[in-house]
């Protein structure tokens, strides 16, 4: 029997494309959730559950997904602390991938930033990540960007909010601190996505870059992760396991 898979925000662009990368995969769209319906019905007629929508969805559709004992793939950005823990005490009760970008290549990028990071001693080396969304992404810096700055601290054995944070530098603003992550979101256009991280010391800048040109990578990497969720136990997982990288 196909999996049945539902989709929150099935209406928009992103939940147009998990439509069709889930037949292509051979699964059943179940349903679909718009703004302001109740999720249980969803979760109730599917198998496992999408979401791509917004922040402020995230902790009501993990609860949902909770309650029903489904498994719920998450690729909202912008989710805050209260939010990110919502859905941390959903996964004790189910299944749950939450990542900030399902594309198999950022992943990767994100594991070979914290192998550098390792390598690269902070008081030394400078690590800045700059990145470009489209005109309307509501959010900033990106999902993405954070997860890069998390990777870079992971590597020299601390956290993003222990190390520092330069973001929006403007005016006056002293030296740049030592062991602190910078951060510059750029919006315009319809860029997909673009991130690049740079580790810039005296005598030599070390840079990585990755580009989005099609947003379905991200609907082919949900419906992979609603997949491999099928009979995994209750857990908070995220791209890494999936990828058979964690």
């Amino acid at each position: 029997m196909a999996i049945r898979i539902g989709i929150a925000g099935i209406a928009g662009r992103m939940g147009q494309l998990l439509a069709e990368e889930t037949a292509a995969a051979g699964a059943v769209v179940s349903g679909g959730l718009r703004r302001g319906e109740d999720p249980a019905a969803l979760f109730a007629a599917s198998d496992v559950v999408i979401d791509f929508t917004h922040a402020s969805a995230a902790a009501p559709h993990a609860a949902a997904a909770a309650a029903a004992g489904k498994p719920f793939v998450l690729g909202s950005s912008g989710l805050n602390a209260a939010q990110e823990a919502a859905v941390a005490e959903a996964a004790r009760h189910t299944a749950i991938v939450y990542a900030a970008n399902f594309a198999p290549g950022v992943n990767l990028f994100l594991a070979l930033a914290e192998r550098m990071a390792a390598a690269l001693p902070p008081e030394q080396y400078d690590a800045e990540i700059v990145e470009m969304h489209h005109r309307q992404k509501v959010d900033a810096p990106s999902g993405t960007a954070v997860a890069l700055g998390r990777a870079v601290a992971r590597g020299r054995g601390t956290t993003l909010e222990a190390c520092g944070i330069e973001s929006g530098r403007d005016g006056h603003t002293g030296a740049r601190k030592t062991g602190a992550i910078g951060f510059a979101a750029l919006r315009g256009g319809q860029v997909v996505g673009e991130h690049t991280l740079v580790f810039a010391a005296g005598s030599e800048h070390i840079s990585l870059t990755h580009r989005s040109f099609d947003r379905r990578v991200y609907a082919t990497g949900a419906v992979r992760a609603a997949l491999w969720l099928q009979g995994q136990p209750p857990g908070l997982y995220d791209m890494k396991h999936v990828l058979g990288m964690a």
